[in-house]
């Protein structure tokens, strides 16, 4: 038994969403612990797909609790809108739960985001424009609206009062965008409460009495580690903490309760927005990646920039959440390729670079250092095992864990639940009784 973080090892769109899928199953309680509706995660299950942006994956399994953690920033329209496609499906939302201290995502969060993005020019840093950092730099500036104002109708229509005649002003001189009219946004945000007030909860007291009562339980990130706010690639970054270390802040509950940190990594690299990417591929290449590996945004629908898979941002993603095992997806995409690059190091200004600069302008400079491995030429969707692979593939995956210096605990091959080889469950099996570098078994520790 153990309490497992699950976070994205590349940009976000790892295929985060399948593996907490998977491993659901074996958990009490599926916490999301930070990011809001600018994140998107799909989930296949038979002949059903599931876009899922705030509820945690485990909700496909009636006996699962699942938590909307107080790190999160809430859409309550985008929320209730996935609660109604959910029980349109015959998803139950029973077991739902919305921290009362995570923050809401206001009218003018998204008008603001809208508006700042567009005026950067040339210097946009790729938003999704679903209003996520001013809900969060709201947040910083304890001027925000939580979901426990919510909660009490006379507090929100005072804080709306005076909330929305500030943000009106920067509407109007620095936009040029119609004021909102507080007693609207009232009304409205008054329905929404109402519908959600059922699923309210102090989160943090029901987790901690869950970890009390030994339960399993699974953290669900968003986006990825390069995306991290003090993390990642700044300034083409997320407003939050998608790291390991962010589930406690997210979750409310302190480090000595997280057992095991499985990273999700694809089998090649991609990239949403803007901001330097060495692995990218312009040309025929990324568009084959592109297509074989249906790379749009579940949010935003946004086609994906591809590449090789980078094991210098790999390594990092290894020492920045403390990964003990990878979760490797999309591995199936690579099946008709001759060969396949890997980044080994960078080449930055002449000398060989092998972690990953922290300034932005050094890292747009960096290219990258290839190693060439065979493909296999042959389809892989039907392996359930790592007997089942071809010979070349089983060496590519030994390989990516050799650089990373992580085993492998389990290798998607496809949309569906089925599509996977689980070497051993994160959550039940031994740790580090995985897929070492070398194929064979790691030694337990």
């Amino acid at each position: 038994m153990a309490n497992v973080v699950v976070i994205g090892a590349q940009w976000g769109d790892e295929g985060k969403g399948k593996i907490t899928d998977l491993l659901s199953k074996s958990a009490n309680v599926v916490v999301r612990y930070q990011g809001g509706v600018n994140a998107g995660h799909t989930v296949v299950v038979g002949d059903q797909t599931f876009k899922l942006h705030l509820i945690p994956s485990g909700i496909l399994y009636p006996e699962t609790q699942c938590i909307i953690g107080s790190g999160t920033v809430i859409d309550p329209k985008v929320l209730i809108e996935e609660l109604d496609q959910l029980e349109t499906l015959k998803v139950s939302t029973d077991n739902l739960l919305i921290s009362e201290t995570a923050h809401v995502t206001m009218p003018y969060h998204l008008l603001i985001d809208q508006a700042a993005e567009q005026s950067r020019g040339d210097h946009k840093i790729g938003t999704t424009k679903r209003g996520i950092g001013p809900t969060y730099a709201d947040k910083s500036e304890r001027s925000g609206i939580r979901i426990n104002d919510l909660m009490h109708l006379e507090d929100l229509r005072e804080q709306l009062s005076w909330t929305i005649d500030q943000k009106n002003v920067i509407l109007d001189k620095l936009y040029n965008i119609p004021p909102l009219d507080a007693d609207k946004v009232f009304e409205e945000y008054s329905a929404y409460a109402e519908r959600l007030r059922p699923h309210v909860v102090d989160s943090s007291l029901t987790l901690y009495t869950a970890l009390q009562q030994r339960k399993n339980v699974l953290f669900e990130g968003a986006q990825g580690t390069l995306l991290d706010l003090d993390h990642g690639t700044y300034p083409y970054v997320t407003s939050s903490n998608p790291v390991a270390g962010g589930a406690c802040i997210g979750a409310g509950i302190g480090p000595t309760m997280i057992d095991r940190v499985i990273g999700v990594a694809k089998a090649y690299t991609t990239r949403v927005g803007e901001g330097p990417f060495p692995t990218e591929l312009h040309e025929e290449m990324g568009e084959i990646l592109g297509s074989r590996g249906a790379e749009f945004g579940t949010t935003t629908g946004r086609q994906r920039r591809c590449g090789w898979f980078d094991a210098v941002i790999g390594r990092y993603a290894v020492r920045i959440n403390g990964l003990d095992c990878l979760a490797i997806t999309k591995l199936d995409v690579l099946d008709e390729m001759d060969e396949i690059q890997v980044c080994v190091a960078y080449e930055l200004d002449g000398s060989t670079c092998n972690d990953l600069p922290t300034s932005a302008s050094l890292f747009a400079r960096c290219k990258p250092i290839y190693k060439t491995m065979p493909g296999w030429k042959q389809s892989t969707e039907d392996c359930r095992s790592l007997d089942d692979l071809p010979k070349e593939a089983l060496d590519y995956l030994k390989f990516l864990a050799e650089l990373m210096d992580v085993p492998i605990a389990i290798v998607s091959l496809g949309a569906s639940r089925d599509q996977t080889i689980i070497v051993e469950d994160p959550i039940h099996g031994p740790k580090r009784a995985l897929l070492h570098a070398d194929g064979t078994p790691a030694q337990v520790v």
